[in-house]
């Protein structure tokens, strides 16, 4: 395979698509395209399974599915007959039975060629061995007279497809990926690209999906790295971008002319970012006109809340207050406030009808009983039942609000305050929910579309916390301190340590052995819990998959046998 060119114009199309909506992802790919034209571009790089969006799971099993994909192909193949530039695009591919992920090269008003994906991710989010077939060792594809190696997502973070590539004569790497955001990971990223482009020599682009998909947000960041490993470019996170990078032969090599780099947020910051762009995409490609939240003069809704505005826009957001007689006058009064911040709706509708009636109705059958927390969950209830009725009735999504630390421990009400369609919250730790709050306050995100300024007043992040169910009521009364609850639940979760380590690392033993306790039996109510951004490398969703009949327990201390 002979190159005949001198240089190649990449259009890097850093797109977000909607699953399913192969008629709205093939607009968008002529829009890119077009775009892609006007800047001179030879060809257009697109995200992974791009025509159906990623990850369109069980519905690549339909027939009906894969061939409306090809259908959109080959109408997009006939687009370049028109001279402009080639196009390597995402799809499902089937064929002799079996289905793939696959790329094809669109060139001359045909589907000029097309590669398939050789590594199927089956771990943490990932599931495509379910679905999908793998393909053979790859060959790289001439794109306009230059041999590409077209290498699909996971199939660089093994040397095999990367090294067949270089072995068979590829001048460049150009990556589609569908790689989902979590703590570190554009760090992670490089660090396996780098050692691809040091094991082969070869220059790499890496081009990421952006958007929000159920759980999943793509966080874009997409990258190219030189043969030397330098990086050529870096494209913004959490947003769409479409950049143009020129390769160029260079002796008897190639090299990348570099682009000034995006400075992509990371850390607290970066989480924030993913959590406002799930939201969004959430509500907007499930065509919800806004979202309505209960605003309790707690941290947990206050910092929903500031997310969803910075999401959707203040417009969108409607905030109820929902007072019993347990709801203390500052949390009143700093609801009322944050709401005014926002600048959102707030309306405050008291909950004492709809307790005092279920207490009147459940009287007969508790007569002989004390009062217990039977009776503080009617009031989480109650909430939980007139929200949803506002939702149903003005088509707003529910937001629900609990962290991840209660999600954990089972301290939420099922049909209560887990009442919703989302969570905004759901990965994120109780302390970091603090630290989020306090960033927020700091410094508008770019792109937010929520006011600048203290949004979330500090007294609400100052005070202890608590579900305001009965008189002078905290959460330390049932739990550790978050500070040591959220130790021990990153090594049980996140980590999967057995109880040893952690007691090693300075907890007490028998607080640890709550928090297992209470992690394994609240698996019932997590299974019923609404989806949420994952921004961690272990969330309670996809990444983490336990049974809800468990007999399970660390037996640390080892106990004799009987």
């Amino acid at each position: 395979m002979t190159d005949v060119r001198s240089s190649l114009r990449i259009a890097l199309a850093q797109q977000n698509p909607l699953v399913g909506d192969i008629a709205g992802n093939l607009a968008r790919a002529r829009a890119a395209r077009a775009q892609a034209a006007v800047a001179g571009a030879d060809v257009v790089l697109f995200p992974e399974l791009f025509l159906t969006g990623y990850s369109p799971e069980d519905l690549v099993l339909k027939p009906a599915f894969t061939a409306a994909a090809r259908a959109a192909c080959d109408d997009l193949a006939r687009d370049t007959a028109d001279g402009g530039p080639a196009i390597l695009i995402g799809l499902p591919w089937a064929e002799d039975g079996r289905i793939y992920n696959a790329v094809a090269l669109l060139d001359g008003g045909r589907v000029a060629d097309r590669r398939l994906k050789v590594d199927l991710p089956n771990y943490g989010v990932f599931d495509e061995k379910r679905v999908f077939d793998a393909g053979p060792p790859p060959l790289p594809l001439t794109v306009r007279g230059v041999p590409v190696g077209v290498p699909v997502c996971e199939d660089i973070w093994t040397p095999a497809p990367v090294a067949a590539l270089a072995a068979a004569g590829a001048a460049l790497l150009l990556v589609p990926n569908g790689s989902p955001y979590r703590q570190e990971v554009e760090a992670e990223r490089l660090s396996i690209a780098r050692a691809r482009v040091a094991e082969s020599g070869l220059p790499l682009v890496y081009l990421n999906q952006v958007g929000g998909q159920d759980e999943i947000v793509f966080d874009g960041a997409s990258f190219a790295l030189d043969g030397d490993g330098a990086l050529a470019a870096r494209l913004p996170a959490f947003a769409e971008a479409l950049a143009v990078i020129e390769a160029r032969r260079a002796g008897r090599g190639w090299t990348l002319a570099p682009l000034p780099p995006a400075a992509n947020p990371q850390g607290d910051s970066a989480d924030y970012a993913a959590c406002v762009l799930g939201v969004r995409d959430y509500v907007t490609k499930n065509r919800f006109p806004g979202v309505v939240l209960g605003l309790s003069g707690g941290i947990d809704s206050a910092l929903a809340a500031a997310i969803a505005v910075d999401a959707l826009g203040r417009e969108r957001v409607h905030a109820v207050m929902l007072p019993y007689r347990f709801t203390a006058g500052e949390s009143l009064e700093d609801a009322a406030l944050c709401a005014h911040r926002l600048g959102i709706r707030y309306d405050v509708l008291p909950i004492a009808p709809a307790v005092e009636g279920l207490e009147a109705a459940l009287a007969p059958l508790f007569a002989a009983t004390q009062r217990d927390v039977t009776e503080e969950n009617l009031q989480s209830r109650a909430r939980g039942t007139i929200l949803m009725a506002l939702s149903n009735k003005f088509g707003a999504m529910l937001l629900t609000t609990g962290n991840k630390s209660e999600m954990a421990v089972g301290y939420a009400t099922l049909y209560g305050d887990m009442n919703g369609g989302f969570n905004p919250l759901k990965d994120l730790y109780k302390t970091q929910v603090f630290r989020l709050a306090a960033l927020r306050n700091r410094r508008k995100p770019e792109g937010a579309l929520g006011p600048d300024g203290e949004v979330i007043p500090e007294r609400i992040i100052t005070k202890v916390p608590t579900a305001e169910l009965r008189e002078n009521q905290t959460d330390q009364d049932s739990l550790p301190p978050y500070d040591v609850l959220d130790d021990i639940l990153r090594g049980l979760v996140d980590a999967e340590l057995p109880v040893e380590a952690i007691v090693a690392a300075g907890h007490d033993v028998e607080t640890v052995r709550k928090v297992e306790r209470l992690l394994y039996i609240a698996e019932y109510k997590r299974r019923q819990s609404a989806p949420g951004v994952k921004v961690t490398h272990r969330n309670f969703g996809r990444d983490r998959r336990y049974p809800i009949t468990n007999g399970f327990r660390d037996p640390f201390p080892a106990r004799p046998a009987s």
